[in-house]
């Protein structure tokens, strides 16, 4: 009878918001990261990023990353470091810590977030002259 009048639906929501860790909690991830998630966490990458699994979810969703607080609100894709960019991505279902044919080299360089758009992007220098020399008004 309950199923049928929809309150299983208001019960799934309250177990959701428990999980998240109450009313202010779930409003705060919801403003965050736009979404209200359950899950076990698989892991944690050295840059704070947590991440998430629940296979009752659809599986291009089932997956997913909570980006660390230090970010606030100004996070990206390419805050993800390559190995868990790899499970994120399906093409492992292994974590990072558990692959045993992942390889571990000295001159892997660490991972660095995309910059594009910020005042530390990069800028390439050149010798050459241009080709339009803008218009500079006269001065008087």
């Amino acid at each position: 009878m309950a199923k049928k009048l929809g309150l299983d639906k208001f019960v799934n929501l309250w177990r959701l918001v428990q999980e998240n860790g109450g009313i202010i909690n779930s409003i705060r991830s919801l403003y965050r990261i736009d979404a209200l998630k359950s899950g076990t966490l698989v892991g944690e990458d050295k840059y704070g990023n947590k991440y998430y699994e629940n296979n009752s979810y659809f599986f291009s969703s089932n997956r997913w990353v909570v980006y660390a607080e230090k970010y606030g609100l100004n996070y990206d894709g390419s805050q993800v470091p390559a190995e868990w960019f790899g499970w994120l991505h399906y093409k492992t279902d292994l974590p990072p810590y558990k692959d045993p044919n992942r390889p571990k080299y000295k001159w892997l360089a660490d991972h660095t977030p995309n910059l594009s758009g910020t005042n530390e992007a990069y800028m390439p220098y050149t010798t050459t002259k241009p080709k339009i020399i803008p218009w500079k008004p006269p001065q008087w």
